[in-house]
């Protein structure tokens, strides 16, 4: 009796670790698909000029390596839906061996039962016991004799109505499994066409290989004006604590806790705006398209809509409204030790020692109309002066 409980056990557990597996495949599947369905959008809005730019061809980048990673999961899940098949058989193979070996069992107690079966024949086994210790033996033994096959009956009874649902689930999973290898094998043929288009885009940048390093030039301009400005803040606040006597970097009881507060929603934070892409990545990487150039990021690009609202991403307070040239308007909001910069906004509502809160509107990102209806909103995180990627603070 121990083997089917055995396996009912086993096929509950792996029943149960992969339940959680696909829950998480499918949650990065879903997630990868909200992204696509985001930068299509985003790729409408700029498909209406002809032109060739790299704000378009950021966005099917970000197609791609959104739909890679959709077709992982999707690979991912094929994988693990065959395992489930296998698992499936296994189990309807261990349970019909358990049921014919019970059914076998049975036939055996039934066949005795009924060479037994006479109230005659009972009473003989019980009363030519040679003491009445061995009769009250012999009547538990009859008693546990008829519970175990009852027991016998019952667990048959559950294993056939086990083996039923498994045969049920085996078609299921198959049809399942069929519709993640038709999905699978579309999203590879859209993948194909993207790639072909992002390699006419590539094409037809690079005959305007001037216009982009002089845009170049231009993002690297900005990311220095950014750079000094903070620079500039942290020297200044520092100057005032040393003038008025306390150490140069102390905060003050209500920044400690703000900071502190900042620190412990790392992966938490809310998007800078409510919908977007990013489009370029913290750090230093290659140019998508002039060769032997790198480009530095001190944060990340998020793509968004036309007008879309700037918010800020945590409570705290205004430090720096100011005009960057060929960049747009820029905020620096400080949360203690920490500052949060938005850039590239072409409209701002908030003005220096204004106290916001987390999603409170800030500005609008600008749309740059000759390029495309571009809508770049360029957000940096710093501890002070250290660069912080973005990404390892905002939810995901």
């Amino acid at each position: 009796m121990k083997r089917p409980v055995l396996a009912i056990l086993l096929l509950f557990f792996l029943a149960e670790a992969q339940a959680q597996s696909l829950s998480e495949l499918q949650q990065r599947r879903q997630s990868a698909a909200r992204e696509i369905e985001m930068t299509n959008r985003l790729l409408n809005q700029v498909q209406q000029q002809e032109k060739a730019s790299l704000n378009r061809l950021q966005l099917i980048s970000n197609t791609i390596n959104q739909r890679n990673k959709l077709i992982s999961s999707l690979n991912s899940e094929i994988r693990l839906y065959q395992e489930f098949i296998q698992n499936n058989n296994l189990s309807v193979q261990m349970l019909s061996d358990d049921l014919e070996k019970m059914k076998t069992e049975y036939a055996k107690l039934i066949r005795m039962t009924y060479l037994g079966r006479t109230p005659s024949g009972q009473l003989f086994f019980l009363f030519s016991a040679e003491s009445f210790n061995q009769a009250y033996r012999r009547l538990l033994y009859m008693r546990r004799y008829t519970a175990y096959r009852n027991n016998q009956a019952e667990l048959m009874k559950t294993l056939q109505q086990l083996l039923n649902e498994k045969a049920e689930d085996l078609e299921k999973l198959k049809s399942t499994r069929q519709q993640l290898l038709d999905e699978a094998r579309n999203e590879t043929e859209k993948l194909a066409q993207e790639k072909s288009k992002q390699n006419r885009e590539v094409q037809d940048l690079k005959h305007r290989q001037q216009d982009l390093k002089s845009k170049l030039q231009q993002q690297r301009s900005v990311e220095q004006q950014l750079e000094r400005e903070i620079q500039r803040i942290i020297e200044e606040e520092a100057r005032k604590k040393r003038d008025a006597g306390e150490p140069a970097y102390a905060l003050t009881p209500e920044q400690k806790l703000v900071g502190d507060s900042f620190a412990q929603n790392k992966l938490k934070l809310p998007w800078p705006v409510e919908r977007g892409v990013i489009t370029e990545r913290f750090g230093i990487h290659r140019h998508p398209v002039l060769e032997n150039v790198q480009v530095r990021n001190n944060g990340i690009n998020i793509a968004t809509e036309t007008n879309a609202g700037v918010r800020a991403v945590f409570n705290g307070e205004v430090s720096r409204v100011f005009g960057i040239s060929g960049g747009n308007s820029a905020v620096i909001i400080r949360h203690g030790n920490y500052l949060t910069v938005y850039s590239n906004l072409k409209e701002v509502i908030v003005k220096k020692g204004d106290k916001v809160s987390v999603h409170q509107k800030i500005g609008t990102v600008y749309t740059d109309a000759d390029d495309g209806n571009k809508s770049i909103l360029k957000f940096q995180i710093w501890r002070e002066n250290q660069k912080l990627n973005p990404e390892e603070w905002i939810s995901r």
